[in-house]
């Protein structure tokens, strides 16, 4: 197997452990190094490290108590990046459905993923996970 087919078998195990909310492999897909960077102005964007995301990667199945799934609907790979174009549904605790459109860019180094960028409809997320609620103005 070669390593962009190894790259984009990472990728979609950790799509798969994304959609039954393993979190343990959704944690151990990082590198100690790794982080993920939520793109936009939310207050759930930002940059997290590896430590920050085994803090809190659990919370979010917290507000999906049904689960939040997501669908791949093309992926390409070069060199150690994966690009993603992926679909999330799921019914949110305020009984709202979520359903997103994402681009991931995932960046791999050593089988472990480096650094995660996630762009989405970022009003959806406000809308939805944040309740309307968003980040002071210039912040």
């Amino acid at each position: 197997m070669s390593n962009i087919e190894q790259n984009k078998a990472i990728v979609q195990r950790f799509f798969e452990a994304m959609s039954t909310g393993d979190v343990e492999t959704i944690v151990n897909t990082y590198a100690d190094e790794g982080c993920v960077q939520t793109m936009g102005n939310t207050l759930i964007s930002g940059i997290n490290s590896k430590e920050q995301i085994s803090k809190y990667a659990g919370s979010i199945y917290d507000v999906f108590p049904a689960g939040l799934s997501f669908s791949i609907d093309s992926m390409v790979a070069e060199g150690d990046k994966v690009a993603v174009e992926a679909r999330s549904e799921g019914e949110h605790i305020s009984g709202q459905t979520y359903a997103n459109e994402y681009h991931f860019l995932f960046e791999l180094k050593d089988g472990k993923l480096l650094k995660l960028k996630e762009y989405m409809d970022t009003e959806l997320v406000t809308d939805v996970l944040c309740g309307g609620q968003k980040p002071p103005f210039g912040t």
